[in-house]
């Protein structure tokens, strides 16, 4: 066990950047190269038209929604996974997984039947425009079938990374995206003895990736005796205690996952209501904000790892230190990426065949959100730190209150009210990001985040909490 005197000693910088490294660049490379397969798809797609880029587009906001459904079981996960890691517990990890990959995959299937059997009634719920619909339903009835295999890749990847298996996920995203990329050239475009199929022909190449994805890390886990992937007994060896531990903890996730989905579903019928040329912008700055958000997960998986292993072995000081200073670290690091991207993103937006009015919109889009994601991170990395700690409550309850009190209100009534413009009514998505920072580093450096479920990270944390309160005094 540690004391507190790790508080008092010299923090290693070099030794700390290195382990961030390990986890955090694999990561962010896998991320990224899935984000390069997004923009390749954009791309390829926006030269059949705006139209067509729109109706992908809001395909997309039913991927997110569904993202937001199980996320909440991957966030729950990752808080078992980590921490049983940190105490080498072998059963742990994979009875927690069996748990998480079922809740997962059950989500899935409802969303894969509703996008296969009901698209019309699903593209509905985001636009009025009969003939975005249309190409919408091509595309989305064949697409659903690719959820299964996105949400059990997710799965695994949350397994790998939280056991600091990073490489693995990594080959299989660079797998995916040429599968992909080739795929879609070959059937959207009609080449190699294939018709052109258009919307049809880039759903099919997603579907097949999907497929790629799952197969090579079973396969490069088997290879690399990488055996919790493989424990499948052990999968379901649950018990009421521990059903009990993981909903409880899971709960503020889910609940938050869930509602915060409902909340972006709100906002994205209302950006999918505004002109064409505004979903068109829409589209293409997802796949930006996908770069943004994939290079910053990095540096989550690697507070998620780092801080919940410290945690679960019962290093609760070090565990502190460490969390403290990845937010500023990740922070500082998104800032230069920022700048980076506001300094290329006219010809960016511009090779998505964004011109005239969209072009207009999709710059409009990158600048506030360059701004606003620097303050964003910061906030999603205490989150993801406060719940691999065990705390899945406060970031959570905070999220959900700010965005049903302050977001969703400021929104509609710019929209149904002031009638203020696309980009004003954009820019309210993130009024409460600075509200929540100073908040939110309040509770971290208080360290009431640090709630271990490992017998050894229980016997860490009295120290800790001793340690704490006479500091008050």
């Amino acid at each position: 066990m540690e004391t507190s005197e790790v508080l008092n000693q010299k923090f290693d910088w070099i030794d700390f950047v290195k382990r961030i490294g390990v986890i955090a660049i694999p990561v962010a490379l896998q991320n990224m190269l899935s984000t390069t397969g997004g923009m390749i798809d954009t791309m390829m797609i926006s030269s059949l038209g705006e139209t067509y880029l729109a109706a992908v587009g809001l395909c997309a906001q039913f991927s997110s929604l569904l993202f937001s459904c199980y996320w909440g079981f991957v966030g729950g996960g990752i808080l078992f996974f980590s921490q049983y890691w940190g105490a080498k517990d072998e059963k742990g990890i994979a009875r927690s997984y069996g748990v998480t990959i079922t809740c997962m995959m059950s989500i899935a299937a409802i969303f894969t039947i509703m996008a296969v059997a009901f698209p019309r009634t699903v593209l509905s719920i985001y636009t009025s425009n009969e003939y975005i619909t249309d190409i919408g339903v091509d595309y989305i009835r064949i697409v659903g079938f690719a959820y299964l295999f996105q949400v059990l890749s997710m799965g695994m990847s949350a397994l790998l990374r939280s056991t600091e298996r990073v490489r693995i996920p990594l080959y299989a995203s660079i797998a995916s995206v040429v599968t992909n990329t080739l795929f879609n050239w070959i059937l959207i475009f009609g080449h190699c003895g294939f018709a052109a199929m258009g919307v049809k022909g880039a759903a099919i190449a997603t579907v097949i990736s999907g497929i790629v994805n799952v197969l090579v890390v079973y396969i490069c886990s088997g290879a690399t005796k990488y055996k919790y992937l493989f424990l499948i007994k052990d999968f379901f060896k649950w018990d009421k205690e521990f059903l009990s531990l993981y909903f409880k903890k899971c709960l503020p996730i889910l609940c938050n996952e869930l509602l915060f989905g409902v909340g972006n579903l709100i906002i994205n019928i209302i950006l999918g209501h505004q002109v064409e040329e505004a979903i068109a912008a829409i589209a293409v700055f997802r796949t930006i904000e996908g770069m943004i958000i994939g290079f910053f997960a990095g540096f989550a998986s690697a507070s998620s790892v780092l801080v919940g292993k410290e945690v679960g072995a019962g290093n609760t000081f070090s565990a502190y230190r460490r969390a403290i200073r990845i937010v500023y670290f990740c922070q500082i690091t998104i800032a230069l990426i920022v700048v980076i991207l506001l300094c290329f993103h006219e010809p960016l937006l511009q090779a998505m065949k964004l011109t005239g009015l969209s072009l207009y919109y999709g710059k409009g889009l990158v600048m506030i959100y360059g701004v606003a994601c620097i303050i964003r991170m910061g906030n999603w990395t205490q989150n993801d730190t406060y719940r691999s700690a065990g705390d899945a409550t406060f970031g959570t309850v905070l999220e959900i209150i700010f965005m049903y009190t302050l977001v969703l209100p400021s929104i509609l009534l710019c929209y149904y009210v002031f009638h203020a413009p696309f980009l004003v009514l954009f820019s309210c998505c993130y009024i409460d990001e600075i509200i929540r920072y100073i908040l939110m580093q309040i509770h971290m450096y208080s360290g009431k985040w640090i709630k271990p479920v490992t017998p050894e990270g229980k016997a860490g944390l009295v120290e800790f909490q001793s340690y704490k309160m006479k500091s008050a005094e």
